[in-house]
């Protein structure tokens, strides 16, 4: 398995390791519950070097990226972060991306960690196939990237930067330092709290990672491991690429039409219009169970005896005490409040479609 640059105090902290995807990473220190609640209330923090970076410079880097992405990127601001999709060809989903203008002809992308050598290839065919003028550069191996989230991350953060982060906007970062450090700042995240994502080289995120937690053990912070940043994710209706989605499934099929411009031409658009056209039999909806159980990836959907879906994602919501998940289900049963079962094991179990995010933080 891959490791970070941080794999060694993990295991010092006495994490549990398990392999995600290729990587040996914390899925746990103390438990997912204690974790969870602790970035709902105070603030968790997060390694998150596995996940991809790639520059995108040059006089055509922006037309590149409104041809490989659905977002129209043409309001774009220096400074500003955007969410997209890239699809192939067919419209189906390769990655869910951030997209982060750091110049006027320069790009960052961070990318999933499963994909990003997809990613890379598919950019770059795309770039040599259309004769782009711009540069690509994978520089994720040189990247580390931290994840500080909840309501104390900014008190905790602002010991450590002269930035005044009061001023840094939701999707908005900017270049400036973290414990002495040259560091990129971006306010966002993964889990519906306020919070940040802190990028520096890979040789000194160690450093940073040590401060952080120093400085974070007045305001009540701990360690997170991967378990406690998927419980927060799906509480939040945030959905997890691979899982909740694939190159089978389009952005018109789960939340993401929001960020899918269909005035403008972009790789797989065509084979979007075509999918509209014939109309979809599936939909991604939020489910809550009734009955007793977790309805868990896999898991199979009925509705009259009828089989309607498949369970994506499911799990225990610590806030809500409750069993909840994610679920594509034919078009037909994805209104809120359609009772179904969700076949456990040997037993069907009551359950019913709600609408997403479950959870919304208090602003």
């Amino acid at each position: 398995m891959k490791k970070t640059p941080l794999y060694e105090k993990h295991v010092n902290l006495k994490a549990k390791i398990i392999d995600f995807g290729g990587w040996a990473m914390p899925v746990q220190y103390t438990n997912v519950i204690d974790e969870h609640k602790t970035t709902r209330t105070a603030a968790g923090f997060f390694d998150i070097c596995h996940m991809g970076e790639i520059e995108v410079k040059g006089p055509q880097a922006f037309n590149l990226l409104q041809l490989v992405l659905t977002r129209n990127l043409a309001e774009q601001t220096v400074g500003q972060v955007k969410l997209s999709v890239m699809l192939n060809e067919e419209g189906g989903i390769i990655d869910d991306l951030t997209v982060y203008k750091m110049g006027e002809e320069s790009y960052m992308l961070v990318t999933n960690a499963t994909p990003k050598d997809r990613d890379w290839e598919w950019i770059k065919k795309i770039r040599d196939e259309r004769k782009f003028d711009c540069d690509l550069k994978d520089i994720s191996d040189e990247t580390g990237k931290l994840d500080l989230q909840g309501p104390r991350s900014e008190e905790i953060l602002q010991k450590l930067s002269a930035t005044d982060l009061k001023n840094l906007r939701f999707y908005h970062f900017c270049k400036s330092s973290v414990a002495g450090f040259g560091a990129i700042i971006s306010r966002s995240g993964y889990t519906g709290e306020d919070g940040f994502e802190v990028y520096a080289g890979s040789d000194v995120i160690g450093e940073i990672w040590d401060k952080v937690i120093t400085s974070g053990n007045a305001f009540g912070m701990k360690p997170c491991g991967l378990g406690a940043r998927d419980t927060l994710r799906l509480e939040s209706g945030m959905m997890l690429n691979g899982q909740d989605m694939d190159e089978s499934v389009t952005p018109l099929e789960v939340p993401y039409s929001w960020i899918t411009d269909m005035n403008k031409e972009f790789i797989g658009s065509a084979g979007l219009r075509a999918k509209q056209e014939s109309g979809f039999a599936k939909k991604l909806v939020g489910l809550e169970m009734t009955g007793r159980g977790i309805a868990r990836h896999g898991y199979r959907v009925f509705h009259g005896g009828k089989e309607v879906g498949g369970v994506t994602s499911g799990t225990f919501s610590p806030t809500f005490n409750k069993a909840i998940g994610l679920a594509f289900v034919d078009v037909d049963f994805s209104a809120p409040d359609t009772e179904i079962e969700i076949a456990i094991r040997d037993t069907m179990t009551k359950a019913k479609v709600v609408k997403i995010p479950f959870y919304k933080r208090i602003k």
